[in-house]
């Protein structure tokens, strides 16, 4: 599988061009993890370039969620290494990883239920910059024109005095990323930030994930069942199968690859 990887990273169909000498701001070497002889992950090697959106598909059981939880530090892995900015991290906590730059969210939503919008958010600011003690007095504004930004971007300033438990899923969504946006990532990990929205909230959604690209230049890897959303704003997309990675490359050679239908799509595809 590692041989049909590389080939497929190299394919000729890829838009990606990284620049000449830059250093991935993610990069996996061999990455792998076994559990009792089980191989879950299986020498996953990868570049993610400064700016980059990069989409990690696959069917159910291909190992996404694991590869996830190696990159961000939850799970140790069994071979291989992980570079962040070149910097290797394979042995950092997660903490370490999140001050180096690196954010993540989950497949379940993750907030201070108890607390306001700007709380949350008050709260993420106050926490990279060292001034929590400060928090308990007032967070929503001493969040400051970063918390108040960040709320702005993810189209929640008008919640701000709102519960956080209250929202709606798509809007806690939104208010993950206002978090993680607040401490300053250098790469943003979405674990499937679709499940559980209701469909009238993935159009919106969707424009925010974006813009958070877009407007912010985060590095963006993102695990996503629906298809529809990705093709319109990933720039590669890597496929993960048997835990394997399959093919890497820009969507439209992605898609059109037989192999890539026929564990992903379906033989009918």
């Amino acid at each position: 599988m590692a041989t049909e990887a590389t080939k497929a990273a190299a394919g000729t169909g890829a838009a990606h061009t990284p620049a000449p000498g830059a250093t991935p701001v993610l990069a996996l070497k061999n990455l792998s993890w076994s559990v009792g002889g089980a191989v879950i992950v299986d020498g996953i090697t990868m570049d993610v370039d400064e700016g980059e959106f990069v989409a990690l598909i696959g069917p159910n059981g291909a190992g996404k969620t694991s590869l996830f939880n190696l990159v961000s530090g939850l799970t140790r892995p069994t071979g291989g290494d992980v570079h962040l900015a070149g910097t290797d991290i394979t042995r950092y906590a997660p903490h370490r990883r999140a001050r180096l730059g690196m954010g993540r969210t989950f497949q379940t939503s993750s907030v201070f239920a108890d607390l306001t919008v700007g709380a949350n958010v008050g709260l993420a600011v106050q926490a990279r910059t060292g001034e929590s003690r400060r928090f308990w007095r007032r967070a929503t504004p001493d969040g400051g024109a970063e918390a108040t930004a960040a709320l702005e971007l993810v189209r929640l300033s008008h919640r701000t005095e709102v519960l956080a438990g209250d929202l709606s899923h798509g809007d806690k969504r939104k208010l993950e990323l206002a978090l993680l946006l607040a401490r300053r990532p250098r790469l943003i990990l979405l674990d499937e930030p679709m499940a559980g929205v209701s469909a009238g909230e993935i159009g919106e959604l969707t424009t925010v994930i974006r813009d958070v690209h877009r407007e912010q230049g985060c590095t963006v890897l993102m695990v996503e069942h629906h298809m529809e959303v990705l093709l319109d704003m990933a720039d590669r997309l890597a496929v993960m199968h048997h835990g394997a990675l399959l093919a890497f490359t820009d969507p439209e050679s992605a898609m059109a690859d037989p192999e890539v239908q026929a564990a992903y799509l379906g033989d009918g595809a």
